[in-house]
C-alpha cells in the first residue's frame, strides 16, 4: 500500500535539513532536473536525490508516494515552465502555435527529464491547465465538440512525439549526437547520383534540415489542415 502524502502545510513545518534547507516539493523536483541532466535517468535514486537535498531519502515519501510519483511531478513541473508568461490573444492558430512551440522547447531543454516523461499522463495542475488551455482555444475558435477532440488530440500528441524523438536524440552522448549529423554531410551528401538519384539532388538541403527539428513545419502542417476544417 502507498504511503499517505503529507500536506504542503504540514511539510513546512517540518525541521530544515542538516544544512538549513526546509524541504518542498518543487525544491526536490528541481534538485531531480538537475540530477537528470548531469547523470541521467540511472542516476536518479531516492538515495542519491536524498544525498543531493542533504536529506534522509526516506523523508522524499513524504513528498511523493514513490519515484514514480516524483517522475510524474518532473513531467507537469515542466509542463508549467512552458505555460509560464503565456497569455492567449485570441486568435487560434498564432495561440495554439505559440502553445505547441513552448511545449516542445521545455521538454528539449531537459531531454532526460523528456525522455522519462513525454509518454506519460500526470493528472496534475499544470497539465489540467494545458488541456484546458488547448480545448478553449479552439472551442472558441468555433470548432465543434467532435472537431475540437480531434485537433487537440493530434496536437498533443504530436508535440509530444517531436519532444520526445528531439529529446532522446539531444540526450545522447554528445560523440554519438555529432556522428549522427555529420552523417548527413559525410554519408548522404556522397551517395552516387546515378544509384540514389532523388538523395543526391536533395543532399544538400538534407544536411541543412535534417540536424534541426522538422516540429515547427510539422505543427503548421496540423494548423493548416485543422483551419482548413473548421466552419
Amino acid at each position: 500500500m502507498p504511503k499517505p502524502v503529507v500536506p504542503e502545510e504540514r511539510r513546512r513545518r517540518r525541521r530544515p535539513t542538516k544544512s538549513g534547507t526546509v524541504l518542498s516539493e518543487r525544491l526536490i523536483v528541481e534538485t531531480a532536473l538537475r540530477m537528470l541532466r548531469e547523470h541521467g535517468s540511472s542516476g536518479l535514486t531516492a538515495r542519491r536525490l536524498g544525498l543531493a537535498l542533504d536529506a534522509d531519502p526516506s523523508t522524499l515519501y513524504r513528498y511523493f508516494r514513490s519515484m514514480d510519483d516524483l517522475t510524474l511531478a518532473i513531467g507537469d513541473a515542466l509542463i508549467g515552465r512552458a505555460l509560464e508568461g503565456w497569455e492567449p490573444t485570441g486568435e487560434w492558430r498564432a495561440d495554439l502555435r505559440a502553445v505547441g512551440l513552448r511545449i516542445h522547447a521545455a521538454y528539449v531543454a531537459h531531454p532526460q527529464a523528456a525522455v522519462l516523461t513525454t509518454s506519460r499522463v500526470t493528472g496534475r495542475a499544470n497539465e489540467l491547465a494545458a488541456d484546458e488551455a488547448v480545448l478553449d482555444i479552439l472551442r472558441n475558435a468555433g470548432f465543434s465538440l467532435t472537431d475540437t477532440v480531434r485537433v487537440y488530440h493530434a496536437f498533443i500528441d504530436q508535440a509530444l512525439a517531436f519532444a520526445a524523438l528531439d529529446a532522446a536524440s539531444l540526450a545522447l552522448p554528445s560523440a554519438s549526437l555529432d556522428a549522427d549529423e555529420d552523417r548527413w554531410r559525410s554519408t548522404y551528401a556522397h551517395l552516387p547520383a546515378d544509384r540514389y538519384p532523388r538523395i543526391a539532388e536533395a543532399a544538400p538541403l538534407l544536411a541543412t534540415r535534417m540536424v534541426t527539428s522538422a516540429y515547427p513545419t510539422a505543427l503548421d502542417m496540423l494548423l493548416d489542415s485543422a483551419g482548413e476544417a473548421r466552419p
